[in-house]
């Protein structure tokens, strides 16, 4: 039992932050949302700070799922951690903000995240969609560009002045230069 309430928990945590962003989630509420006693979510997590690192952790798996090498390559794999990031913008933002807390699973995941990009950027390059070189720094490049046109399109800024112009057209035009 234990499980499943954990886990509606970090269920209701994930549709309050979708609905108002880190703000609307307070351990009352998720408690409230989860059907269990506004107690509750302290029998499982220290505090709202060690919820949302469970809720990231959470979403950077899925993240990682994302990229995971596979059909379509580099390119798809890219398009779908856009889109996946432009629907939950909430999450997006959650999981690449600043951090105040150590938590292990978090950390765990952030790692998997970040090799599961690191794979995905080597058999780009050894399939030839991405130059070789530094496999690190090409998957840096790579983060910093889809991150940076997500924020751009959730300011607003891409869409300024009567542009068409969407974070997987950045990305795409990136990925058309490298493999020039």
């Amino acid at each position: 039992m234990a499980g499943s309430t954990r886990e509606a928990i970090v269920d209701a945590a994930t549709a309050l932050l979708d609905e108002g962003g880190p703000a609307a989630v307070t351990l009352r509420e998720v408690g409230r949302r989860a059907g269990v006693s506004h107690n509750a979510p302290y029998k499982h997590f220290t505090d709202k700070e060690a919820l949302l690192a469970t809720v990231a952790a959470r979403e950077l798996d899925a993240y990682a799922a994302l990229v995971a090498p596979g059909e379509g390559g580099i390119a798809a794999a890219l398009d779908s951690y856009l889109a996946r990031a432009l629907r939950n913008p909430g999450r997006f933002r959650l999981v690449f903000g600043r951090w105040t807390v150590d938590d292990a699973e978090l950390g765990r995941a952030a790692d998997a995240a970040t090799a599961a990009l690191l794979a995905a950027v080597t058999a780009g390059q050894r399939s030839g969609e991405l130059p070789t070189g530094d496999p690190v720094a090409l998957a840096e490049l790579l983060r910093a560009t889809a991150h940076g046109a997500v924020e751009l399109e959730l300011g607003g800024h891409l869409a300024k002045g009567g542009s068409t112009t969407t974070p997987a057209d950045l990305l795409g035009r990136l990925l058309s230069l490298l493999g020039q």
